[in-house]
């Protein structure tokens, strides 16, 4: 790539968010806002080309997407001022870009514009999907693996929930202190979906995409910020800091995925572990915990073992029991057999996978037969470990997880 494609695509990681959630004030419509960054970053590959990369680039971005939408608008409104019956009073032009409320309660701009979009009028899956569309401009074929749907499947969810938005009248505001309880349930999912995304990427070419990982821990201490006695708060900053404690040990030096029982512990971050340990005794503390607290608590089971083989498998068995009952997942069901495996041996675990599989909940996803292959193979059956391994690589869309899938097979 050029430098200025590579300026280009950094500027989309880096701050996409904050372009659409400026334009979204303007626009009040999120098609056009979308329509108008996406126009915005075609622009800039040709005028940085010509005219240099600016110093900020994001509010180079901001500013011609904003730019492109007041113009849509003028345009709009001239053509209905021609058309009988509809006409409408001009709007001063100080009206037509919303000033910040200094009264916001959120002071992030990332988080504002998630907690904007996770309106208690949508469905929760849609406010999830058109926040992490929105967010950090995610493919919708990344959104859709991530439900496990297809991709023409979402595109319609997301054009539904859009549709729905400007039908409703739902308005472009940051909610007020009083309502953020009612959205926190979605605006956890949204940052652990976008961590999740960037831990293991849908697709390309890298196990990993920092950037969306970075970007969720933030989020999240930002929230702890401006919720601090919320425990599932606790919980997921918790969960995302255990979980990124392995970041630098998943690869090797040829960017080879390593399984757990292979990576050096002694390279884990210690000081993440220790503060999510923290935050779970304190999660674990007054009442039931939920989703958040219990996945923190099993990812600090597997981190805090010195070793694979002192892992504390039947207490992790054991909070996946306790996770099932608060959350009925089959993806926690499945992962639950992982740990089953070790205790109860592989052939318990392979009759789980095959329950799971024949409910049909998780065809598609690509973890049911890879868990299932290494099963299969434990057990010396592999000619059906073998078939199992090609099937999980013909549902994987990440390379480096393909190469994973493709030395088991070898090795079956």
């Amino acid at each position: 790539m050029t430098g200025v494609e590579t300026a280009v695509v950094d500027a989309h990681r880096r701050g996409w968010a904050l372009v659409i959630a400026a334009t979204v004030r303007v626009s009040r419509d999120l098609d056009l806002a979308e329509e108008c960054v996406q126009e915005a970053y075609a622009a800039a590959l040709v005028s940085w080309a010509r005219d240099g990369i600016p110093d900020n680039p994001a509010a180079w971005l901001t500013t011609a997407a904003k730019r492109r939408a007041m113009d849509a608008i003028r345009r709009e409104r001239a053509f209905r001022s021609k058309l009988p019956l509809l006409v409408e009073p001009e709007e001063r032009a100080d009206e037509m870009i919303p000033m910040e409320d200094p009264e916001d309660v959120v002071p992030d701009e990332r988080l504002r514009l998630i907690f904007m979009c996770c309106h208690p009028a949508l469905a929760e899956e849609a406010q999830l999907a058109l926040t992490l569309r929105l967010i950090c401009g995610v493919p919708t074929g990344d959104i859709a693996r991530a439900f496990l749907v297809s991709e023409p499947t979402m595109a319609a969810r997301l054009t539904r929930a859009k549709k729905k938005i400007s039908v409703a009248r739902i308005p472009y505001r940051v909610p007020g202190a009083a309502e953020l309880p009612d959205r926190l349930g979605a605006v956890l999912g949204v940052i652990h979906l976008l961590f999740t995304a960037g831990h293991t990427a849908p697709s390309g070419v890298s196990l990993m995409r920092t950037d969306l990982m970075d970007q969720a821990l933030h989020l999240a201490r930002m929230l702890r910020e401006l919720m601090p006695d919320e425990r599932e708060v606790w919980g997921l900053l918790a969960l995302l800091l255990v979980t990124d404690a392995r970041r630098a040990t998943r690869i090797d030096a040829r960017g080879r995925l390593l399984r757990l029982e292979e990576q050096d512990r002694s390279r884990w971050d210690r000081a993440a572990i220790a503060e999510a340990h923290d935050l779970i005794v304190d999660g674990l503390r007054g009442g039931r915990p939920g989703r958040y607290v219990l996945q923190a608590a099993i990812a600090s089971l597997y981190a805090e073992a010195r070793t694979f083989e002192q892992t504390d498998w039947p207490q992790i068995v054991t909070m996946y029991d306790e996770l099932l009952a608060v959350w009925p997942s089959p993806v926690v069901a499945l992962n639950r057999t992982v740990a089953v495996a070790r205790v109860s041996g592989p052939a318990r675990a392979l009759a789980e996978v095959e329950d799971l599989e024949r409910d049909g909940r998780l065809a598609g996803y690509q973890y049911l037969p890879a868990i299932k292959a290494d099963l299969l193979r434990r057990l010396d059956r592999t000619d059906e470990a073998a078939a199992a391994y090609r099937q999980a690589m013909e549902l994987t869309r990440n390379e480096a997880e393909r190469q994973f899938l493709a030395e088991r097979l070898s090795g079956t």
